[in-house]
């Protein structure tokens, strides 16, 4: 009985433990620094977006102020995110749109007057040298592929609840028929296989497997592979990749761009209004501009 006992009291401690080491809920009357111990919560190393977050460390006066980026990757940061908006807690993310989470939860940007993180982007169809005359339906295609932030993120969070991402796209694509007559419109139907490769990041996944699907449907056998970023852009300026549909612009990418420039085809835009920046939840209401981050 006494060891029974002692094993009660050992658990009810370990929970009493773990309740007492989850993070308080934000308190607006309280310096934000300490509460989430200088931390910016971010995801893979690779990203443009930690690339600008670590200038934008060191233009704020963040670094002086004990401020620090942590890298993890995208699921990783989105779970923490909704761990966090689930009790209220205070966090800080590295962000971007379209993406699920601003679909999902009750985000906004934080203002960045220095403009570290530039003006809103476009996301770009890159593809290989030679493929309109080597695959003319697939560059037609690709070429005219093009959709809304809104669009995008609706595929994206179908996926996040669970959905396959091939059958989101499948499913996007029968509710939305005009976007594809509009992509395969008068293109002959064609044989042979594609490769597209991507960035695994969550808007990725949803653009590729939707153009994969519209691909698949004039009849070409497709195959999606995914990289980290600077293999991404290797893959099709040499020519193991037939295209790909993720180039952030001017800035996310923008690197990658000047180096492979003039190795690839870029077929412009296909979607406007992508943004990255820092994002925190609404509830924080006195956290808006990243100079708050130091004084608030």
């Amino acid at each position: 009985m006494r060891k029974i006992k002692l094993i009660l009291l050992t658990a009810v401690a370990f929970v009493l433990t773990a309740c007492s080491t989850r993070p308080a809920a934000y308190q607006a009357t309280k310096p934000l620094g300490p509460q989430i111990n200088y931390t910016i919560t971010g995801i893979d190393a690779g990203a443009g977006v930690m690339s600008s977050t670590t200038k934008a460390l060191a233009a704020y006066d963040l670094t002086k102020g004990k401020w620090q980026l942590q890298t993890s990757s995208t699921a990783a940061m989105t779970s923490t995110l909704g761990k966090a908006i689930k009790h209220k807690q205070p966090i800080v993310v590295t962000g971007w749109q379209p993406h699920w989470m601003f679909t999902k939860y009750h985000l906004k940007f934080l203002k960045d007057p220095k403009n570290v993180y530039g003006h809103a982007e476009s996301i770009h169809t890159i593809a290989r040298l030679g493929l309109k005359k080597a695959k003319p339906q697939a560059y037609t295609v690709l070429d005219r592929f093009h959709w809304t932030p809104k669009d995008m993120s609706a595929v994206m969070l179908q996926v996040n609840n669970g959905v396959d991402p091939k059958q989101a796209a499948k499913q996007w694509l029968r509710q939305h028929p005009a976007s594809l007559k509009t992509w395969t419109k008068g293109v002959a139907k064609a044989h042979g296989q594609l490769t597209l490769t991507y960035v695994a990041w969550d808007s990725e996944i949803a653009s590729t497997n939707v153009v994969a699907e519209a691909l698949r449907q004039v009849g070409y056998d497709v195959s999606i592979r995914p990289m980290e970023i600077q293999p991404l852009w290797a893959s099709v300026a040499t020519g193991a990749a037939d295209a790909m549909v993720c180039a952030w612009l001017p800035n996310t990418s923008g690197k990658y761009y000047a180096d492979y420039k003039g190795k690839f085809t870029d077929l412009g835009e296909n979607l406007k209004g992508a943004r990255v920046g820092l994002a925190v939840p609404t509830y924080m209401k006195k956290i808006n501009s990243i100079n708050d981050l130091l004084t608030k």
